[in-house]
């Protein structure tokens, strides 16, 4: 088992966030500093990253960045279809940007890895469910814990 890539920060790609603001406007909200700062960190960060990951990146581009406007503006950000979050161990929130694929994770409750459950991985429990008790599951935010060859070989 590998790990799950870090967040790689680098290049902002416009293209994908120019329409944020509009979407914003559309929504009834304003088009502030410590918004754009939050588009603009997110821009740069292609994986997975935690929401104090993002507040200390939006602060670097704007200190007076809230950590309450961080999260609110996840919030939208999610509800228009741009990001998704997940829970990790302990409950913590990691953002998914621009992921590859629609994927879940796997976390060991021993050493606290972590690796995305891919589709054709999780079909079985996926489908299962939804055949016997009529569940759709949002893979995305599926996080399943156990432990890891490794830590299952200690």
């Amino acid at each position: 088992m590998t790990g799950a890539p870090p967040a790689r920060r680098g290049t902002p790609t416009p293209e994908r966030w120019a329409a944020v603001k509009r979407r914003l406007h559309e929504r009834g909200l304003r088009w502030t500093p410590q918004r754009r700062a939050v588009v603009e960190a997110i821009s740069q960060v292609d994986g997975h990253v935690t929401g104090a990951e993002l507040v200390a990146d939006c602060r670097a581009i704007d200190p007076a960045t809230t950590p309450s406007t961080v999260y609110r503006t996840l919030d939208v950000l999610e509800e228009i279809g741009l990001i998704s979050h997940s829970h990790g161990l302990e409950g913590r929130q990691e953002f998914h940007i621009r992921p590859a694929v629609l994927h879940g994770h796997l976390a060991c409750s021993s050493c606290g890895g972590s690796w995305e459950l891919l589709p054709d991985e999780a079909a079985p429990l996926v489908d299962g469910l939804r055949r016997r008790r009529g569940f759709e599951v949002a893979l995305d935010h599926l996080t399943v814990v156990g432990r890891c060859d490794a830590c299952r070989e200690r």
